[in-house]
């Protein structure tokens, strides 16, 4: 998975978009307090920084020291490069000790993980029973009719073939990943639930940045194909273009997964 993602870590940091402060104040307040939060596959950190606004230490961890590199440096956050399966004496010694974590996170990343190692893992850090965990998704761009109409094609044919077959699981909203965790207070399940939608304002440029981001693109460009040719791009500037405006108000809808561990 970190292999998808080093060689763009500069496009991804820039490209990527902030997620809203009310997802984060939803997670908190299903929390059992708010001293320690582990983010896990952090990125270049577009998580951590919102959660080190809540708690007191946040550890930040990612498999690709280039994306860490791109993360804020906050006072509470402590950014650990981890490999990509931990030992239990790694565990502790890198991010946490038994039952001691309120919250973690996972941001447009679950996907690519081994769940049944994970999923132990964070049974073994998070505090019992109300420690929290918190997965979540955002799917494709909306923009508006004309955009869409382009984009869609885009997705589906023209990057389709060198998406990784973990992103399935990201079309589908989340509704099909392994969860195994009981739903926190207040909720009948564990999600997936739809309320929040990230909101970009964006021009093009930032718009390509986004798609350049891609772990697909990323995987075309080295078997020789450039996604965004110039008739693709064409087309897209034609379909911005068509309104006049040349920023937009770009909207990633978020589809989150919700547990607490319970008692084990």
């Amino acid at each position: 998975m970190a292999e998808l993602f080093i060689k763009q870590a500069a496009e991804y940091a820039e490209g990527r978009p902030s997620y809203p402060s009310e997802l984060f104040e939803f997670i908190a307040s299903k929390a059992p307090c708010q001293d320690q939060a582990w983010d896990v596959g952090t990125g270049s950190g577009q998580a951590a920084r919102h959660l080190a606004g809540i708690f007191k230490n946040v550890i930040a961890t990612d498999t690709s020291p280039k994306q860490l590199a791109f993360g804020p440096r906050l006072p509470n956050i402590r950014y650990q490069q981890t490999p990509q399966t931990m030992s239990a004496a790694e565990l502790e010694r890198d991010i946490a000790s038994q039952s001691s974590i309120d919250v973690v996170t996972i941001a447009q990343a679950i996907h690519w993980f081994d769940l049944p190692i994970f999923y132990q893992q964070v049974k073994w850090v998070l505090k019992n029973p109300h420690g929290v965990v918190a997965a979540w998704c955002y799917t494709t761009p909306e923009v508006n009719d004309s955009v869409d109409a382009v984009f869609q094609p885009f997705y589906t044919i023209a990057a389709g073939p060198y998406w990784e077959p973990p992103r399935r699981l990201v079309d589908e909203k989340y509704k099909t990943i392994d969860f195994p965790f009981e739903p926190v207070d207040g909720a009948d399940d564990t999600g997936p639930f739809d309320q929040f939608v990230i909101e970009r304002l964006m021009d093009l440029d930032n718009y390509f940045t986004y798609l350049r981001s891609w772990s697909a693109y990323q995987t075309a460009r080295e078997k020789g194909v450039e996604l965004l040719s110039d008739d693709v791009i064409e087309e897209f500037t034609r379909a911005w273009t068509e309104d006049g405006q040349d920023q937009k108000v770009v909207k990633f809808p978020i589809y989150l997964r919700i547990g607490r561990v319970g008692n084990m």
